[in-house]
């Protein structure tokens, strides 16, 4: 499969008072085309970072980030913010919308820069997407008026509106309850399904359980690494129990 994002050697440190704060320690990676990729360890571990410094949404101290060919490392602001909003979609454990739009506009607002001469072809798509996700009614209600979970899936909409190449993650299930979370890794498999590429970071091994390739962190760097078959809606049980017997071997 061909690779569609890498990292090379990636250091990242943070200053905090006068000290620098190793975060990342020369971690390599790389992500193919259709992969659904989790990123666990315990807090602190720097899987945050990495997921920020494989989508340019965060600088790296040295190393490459290599994204479908494009050196990250070596684009400016402007250029890094083109590729996340035209490549990329992310996905967060809390959304962030516009209070003063309504769910329907703010999934529009990441392509109106862009395809703003578009808009009756854009508003389709977001109504597909969102009849998809199973909230086209919520199409005109501001964010106060839906549940966290119905925000989740306006949240992916969003994350999908430029038809990107991968979707990033950070916890996007760490706020809702587990009918809604496991809703919300349906709706990621199905993406998946489709040919989107995935990488999430999760601190719950019945999420990361459901991906088919788990990285695991600990201080800094990926200490090990399983893969599973395609998850097919049956083999819950086994696949969460390799994953927790995994994490008891590697002491996280």
């Amino acid at each position: 499969m061909k690779t569609l994002v890498s990292g090379e050697h990636i250091v990242k440190s943070f200053l905090i008072g006068n000290e620098q704060h190793p975060v990342l320690l020369d971690v390599s990676v790389a992500i193919a085309e259709g992969e659904f990729v989790s990123i666990m360890g315990p807090s602190g571990c720097g899987k945050s970072t990495l997921l920020y410094a494989l989508s340019g949404m965060d600088s790296i101290d040295h190393g490459r980030v290599i994204f479908d060919g494009l050196d990250v490392t070596s684009l400016d602001d402007k250029e890094l913010a083109n590729l996340r909003r035209t490549r990329m979609g992310f996905v967060f454990q809390q959304p962030t919308f516009l209070k003063s739009l309504n769910i329907l506009d703010n999934i529009l607002l990441p392509a109106m820069r862009d395809q703003r001469k578009n808009v009756k072809a854009l508003t389709e798509r977001a109504l597909q997407l969102m009849n998809k996700m199973e909230i086209e009614d919520l199409a005109k209600r501001d964010i106060t008026q839906v549940s966290g979970g119905q925000l989740q899936r306006a949240g992916i909409c969003r994350a999908l509106i430029n038809n990107p190449q991968m979707i990033f993650g950070d916890e996007p299930t760490g706020a809702l309850n587990s009918t809604s979370a496991q809703a919300i890794m349906d709706i990621l498999a199905s993406i998946n399904r489709e040919g989107t590429t995935i990488m999430l970071v999760t601190h719950d091994p019945k999420i990361a359980a459901r991906t088919e390739r788990i990285l695991f962190m600990c201080d800094g760097a990926i200490v090990s690494e399983m893969r599973l078959p395609k998850f097919v809606g049956s083999n819950v049980a086994d696949r969460l129990a390799k994953v927790v017997a995994t994490m008891r071997e590697i002491g996280i």
